[in-house]
């Protein structure tokens, strides 16, 4: 999951009067695991709000606010970025600035000793926050509701030039994202108030639901701790003779009390990178048989589709990708998986290649009470 991809902060319509003043807070979870806190206090002429987030290697803090004009149109805003005490991060800028004119959006980096200023000539800009700040998007929501589907505005980031952002109207109170890296599911209510946040369907995978605002956040932010990696990188490795190597280099995501197969982790009919993060690699010496599908020695990416019919095992010419990026044009083939239980629950993904002797061998997926098996055989000697 990648802790700095950008979330919008969008245009509004006239706020109900309902809504003139309102808090709210979300907790995004992984599983059974907390990642993030947001909280906000909403009116007619603005928005203020603070999200604590764990990384890898720190807890870090985002403060927002976001005023609007007379005509629900936001006007400036601010976003600054601190460590979980509070302090500057150190070799970054105090805050980031934005002012949005019709025709143009001004971005002002601050710093200690000097200010950065751009301008942009770009009619009706928004500007985006970091992900876990989704509060915002109420505002969208408003923009929807009064003037039907919002499907991609200009938007300006802390870095970077405009991009965009918009929703997908889905079925029911629901909208997909756009233009942000994670196309999370939003949920309002019929005044505009974000309800949930669903991101099963993305690789972020987090998890939030509407509640109550006056938390502690400074509080809450000295009492997280780093999330450490949460996918750790490792490589399955097996051995068929002198100079015989396969190699799986792969990520460790865990359950998290999560669903695997057909759930929250693998759902059915995906292509799934079969890992975490940067994709599921395969190095081999030797030429492998999986079935009719013939892998010559070299390097491959792998990735697997679980159907209602069958689990596959796809290997794809493309390498040195992220894990998303799957293109099926690469494909030199697939193979069935077998599924079958695990003997205890299996918490990290553990991939295993095994020598079954006799030129045999067979890769190992295994994850929560599953575990899927390719067999393969392996040529006597590299050509």
């Amino acid at each position: 999951m990648r802790p700095h991809v950008s979330l919008f902060v969008l245009a509004a319509a006239t706020l109900p009067s309902a809504l003139q003043s309102q808090q709210a807070s979300f907790v995004y979870r992984l599983g059974k695991d907390t990642v993030a806190i947001e909280q906000y206090t909403r009116t007619s002429t603005g928005m203020r709000g603070e999200m604590v987030q764990r990384t890898g290697a720190a807890v870090v803090r985002v403060q927002y606010d976001l005023t609007l004009g007379k005509d629900g149109r936001p006007v400036s805003a601010m976003l600054r970025r601190l460590l979980a005490d509070g302090s500057v991060t150190p070799n970054a800028p105090t805050e980031t600035r934005f002012r949005m004119t019709a025709d143009s959006a001004v971005r002002e980096v601050v710093w200690p000793d000097s200010v950065q200023r751009r301008a942009y000539p770009v009619r009706g800009a928004l500007v985006s926050f970091p992900t876990f700040v989704y509060g915002p998007t109420e505002i969208l929501a408003g923009m929807r509701r009064a003037k039907g589907v919002v499907d991609s505005i200009p938007a300006l980031g802390a870095t970077g030039d405009p991009g965009f952002t918009g929703f997908i109207t889905m079925s029911g109170d629901s909208v997909r994202l756009r233009g942000g890296f994670y196309a999370m599911i939003l949920r309002f209510d019929s005044n505009s108030r974000l309800l949930a946040v669903d991101g099963s369907g993305t690789t972020n995978k987090s998890m939030a639901t509407r509640g109550d605002g006056m938390l502690d956040m400074a509080a809450i932010a000295a009492t997280m701790k780093p999330t450490g990696t949460l996918s750790v990188r490792d490589v399955a490795r097996g051995a068929f003779g002198p100079g015989g190597i396969v190699l799986i280099d792969y990520g460790r995501p865990l359950v998290r009390e999560r669903t695997v197969w057909g759930g929250a982790l693998v759902p059915f009919d995906s292509v799934w990178r079969a890992g975490a993060n940067d994709a599921t690699h395969l190095f081999t010496t030797r030429t492998l048989t999986f079935g009719t599908l013939i892998v010559a020695p070299g390097m491959y990416t792998l990735w697997v589709q679980h159907t209602r019919d069958g689990t596959f095992l796809i290997v794809n010419k493309q390498t040195g990708q992220w894990g998303t990026q799957y293109d099926a044009a690469y494909d030199l083939g697939r193979t069935t998986m077998q599924l079958t239980a695990t003997p205890t629950h299996v918490e990290a993904l553990t991939m295993t290649v095994k020598s079954l002797g006799n030129n045999r061998g067979a890769i190992d997926l295994a994850w929560g009470p599953t575990v899927a098996t390719a067999a393969f055989t392996v040529s006597a000697a590299r050509p």
